[in-house]
């Protein structure tokens, strides 16, 4: 007779956001997955651990650094837990700001997502779709904060600057005739929130397209539907939050169960899924989109007919105006002592979670009275699903592993913080 035993291999690099830092070692009985084991630790980059040697003003930009596709929804749990250590109130136009970038941020991160996790599993056309309207979206990230990705646009008592009045536009060159940037300027003769209005009103278009690609397709269901399913139960269990818990079935929302910002002031609906498996995941992620869309509208509705100011008016935590620092000596000297010694925050113990794109993203401070953390402890959503990798995966095929991967939309530098 001849002698049958199990293969044990590695695994991948299959999703983009797993190019080698992921090492997933696999028991197979013949096709079928007996074991999954992912090794993590190929990435670490001790953020933690920097961030307690640094003051508390000089680690936001670790924050956009660990989920590279959620950037200010991670700042923004970090400088919510300085707020709260601090005593500090944002200015109501800073949080409605904020609110707005959570929700395009959102949206940026499930169109990754959608991309990624198309590719993986074989529809190659909805990676193109994704990253056109993410291109949009980056502008927006750009024109508020000068970077594509890592803004580090939020700060402790509210944001960097004001929206601005006006757009960049194109120019013509020797590749864009003048005919040409006068059609990719069409959209940004106004202010950035004219250029997201716009945005808003295609989006819901665009979403019918990736649903018409995908929803329907035989193929995509063949490869999602009843794969990696997980009990309401069991996904309480594992610590699942986000849109991983909500296709089990439960509606835990941050933004409505615990509202920060402006939440509560939002008219909008949490998705959920029946039946726990990837299919549902799917669906929950793209509806998420269509409802992030509707709060940047309440949002920008409201930013258009108010205005006021987007930080706190506290020399000791804030910095002053340019101009003020390049006129006034006493402002020069609240410049400089900001951004070399940072300010002292007061002794005690903050945890400041908000509703990222993939659960709930939430930072531990421990403050002993000095300008820089005790300790540092982030919470990070990607953790507890990888964690339920081999459970989602055990008993269903090797291509199997694929689909569950990417519907956990993991990011390792969240996990490997």
């Amino acid at each position: 007779m001849a002698e049958i035993r199990n293969y044990t291999m590695n695994f991948g690099p299959q999703h983009p956001a797993a190019h080698g830092v992921l090492r997933l070692v696999l028991e197979l009985d013949g096709e079928v997955i007996e074991r999954a084991d992912p090794h993590i630790g190929l990435l670490h980059r001790g953020t933690e651990k920097l961030a307690e040697s640094k003051p508390f003003n000089q680690s936001i930009g670790y924050m956009d650094r660990l989920d590279y596709v959620s950037m200010m929804c991670n700042e923004h749990a970090y400088v919510m837990a300085i707020e709260k250590l601090l005593g500090l109130e944002v200015p109501l136009r800073a949080q409605y700001i904020r609110t707005m970038f959570d929700e395009v941020t959102r949206i940026l991160n499930h169109l990754m997502w959608i991309g990624a996790h198309g590719l993986d599993i074989g529809a190659m056309t909805v990676f193109l779709y994704a990253f056109r309207e993410r291109e949009d979206l980056m502008d927006c990230y750009e024109a508020v904060s000068g970077a594509r990705m890592h803004a580090a646009y939020y700060r402790p008592g509210g944001v960097y600057r004001d929206l601005p009045a006006q757009m960049a536009q194109y120019k013509a060159s020797k590749w864009h005739s003048a005919k040409d940037v006068a059609k990719l300027n069409e959209n940004r003769q106004g202010s950035l929130l004219d250029f997201l209005w716009d945005f808003t009103e295609r989006f819901p278009g665009r979403v019918d397209e990736y649903e018409t690609l995908l929803t329907d397709n035989r193929i995509w269901k063949q490869r999602t539907v009843g794969i990696g399913v997980v009990s309401p139960e069991r996904a309480l269990q594992l610590g699942f939050s986000g849109p991983m818990i909500r296709g089990s079935g439960f509606a835990w929302d941050l933004r409505k169960t615990q509202p920060y910002e402006v939440y509560d002031r939002m008219d909008f609906d949490i998705p959920i899924g029946k039946n726990g498996d990837c299919y549902d995941r799917y669906l929950v992620r793209v509806e998420e989109m269509r409802q992030s869309n509707r709060i940047i509208r309440q949002c920008i509705e409201w930013l258009r007919k108010n205005s006021g100011p987007v930080i706190a008016d506290n020399r000791k935590v804030t910095p002053p105006s340019r101009e003020a620092m390049k006129e006034d000596m006493e402002a020069l000297i609240h410049h400089f002592k900001l951004f070399s010694e940072g300010y002292c925050v007061p002794e005690g113990e903050a945890y400041a979670a908000v509703e990222h794109p993939k659960g709930e993203f939430g930072i531990y401070l421990l403050s002993d009275g000095a300008n820089k953390p005790y300790r540092v402890k982030i919470r990070a959503p990607g953790f507890a699903h990888l964690a339920a990798l081999e459970e989602m995966s055990k008993g269903y095929m090797l291509a199997d592993v694929v689909a569950v991967i990417g519907t956990q939309d993991i990011v390792f530098g969240e996990i490997d913080r």
